[in-house]
């Protein structure tokens, strides 16, 4: 595994109990960890500069605000899987679940640095649209997902095992100074800047999306987490 990611960087792989925990100290502490894709392809390692956290039946910017349904169902379960969901039938987004089994919450992964497979991912991306530079490959959730290979077929995943298919990695050493602010095109009130400024980055990142305010009027509570983000 030590060769995925970059020369002398020491990691750890959290245990499914440190998912266990309250989703904004989860996406604070993803900040900075590197998420392997393996597969026949080949393995990419994305490490991640922005996150958003989304906490369930407190949160209307949440899929599980209105409870528990046959799409969000990964939510409700074990902390450390993946709840990956299609937006707007245009692309797909990746969350990590926090939180104790049946307290849904999840981590969407926005945006992150290609650190190993950079030529894969950059096949993978112009596959289905323009690359034009480096920062760009995983700059926003849509492209982070293609670079790592990411669709419904992965939703569930257990990011836990070192060997798995996807495998999530913590840094040995703390990660740089992190930003807080509203979450990137939530309408209605998931979208109030001062009660959800639940959007964490890290500074002076070139990879960090650009913030954009929701475009169009509130939607419903179930609909995607970020419901009108873009990569």
């Amino acid at each position: 595994m030590a060769s995925a990611l970059p020369p002398g960087a020491t990691v750890t792989t959290p245990a499914r109990v440190w998912y266990a925990r309250d989703v904004l100290v989860v996406a604070r502490d993803l900040l900075g960890a590197y998420v392997t894709r393996r597969s026949p392809e080949g393995d990419v390692t994305v490490r991640v500069t922005e996150v958003e956290a989304y906490a369930g039946s407190e949160d209307p910017g949440s899929h599980a605000f209105r409870g528990r349904t046959a799409r969000n169902g990964v939510m409700f379960a074990e902390p450390g899987r993946l709840y990956v969901y299609r937006h707007l039938g245009l692309h797909h987004c990746v969350n990590v679940v926090a939180q104790p089994t049946g307290s849904p919450a999840a981590v969407l992964l926005r945006a992150g640095e290609v650190v190993d497979g950079e030529d894969l991912a950059w096949e993978r991306r112009e596959r289905v649209g323009v690359v034009d530079s480096r920062r760009q490959l995983a700059r926003g959730p849509a492209r982070l997902a293609v670079c790592l290979g990411l669709d419904l077929q992965d939703n569930g995943a257990d990011v836990t095992e070192p060997e798995g298919a996807v495998v999530v990695h913590r840094p040995g050493t703390t990660h740089a100074q992190h930003a807080t602010g509203p979450r990137v095109g939530v309408s209605g009130t998931g979208g109030d800047a001062g009660r959800f400024p639940w959007r964490f980055w890290l500074q002076n990142e070139p990879t960090v999306s650009p913030y954009r305010p929701a475009y169009r009027s509130p939607a419903p509570a179930d609909a995607p987490d970020g419901a009108t983000a873009s990569a």
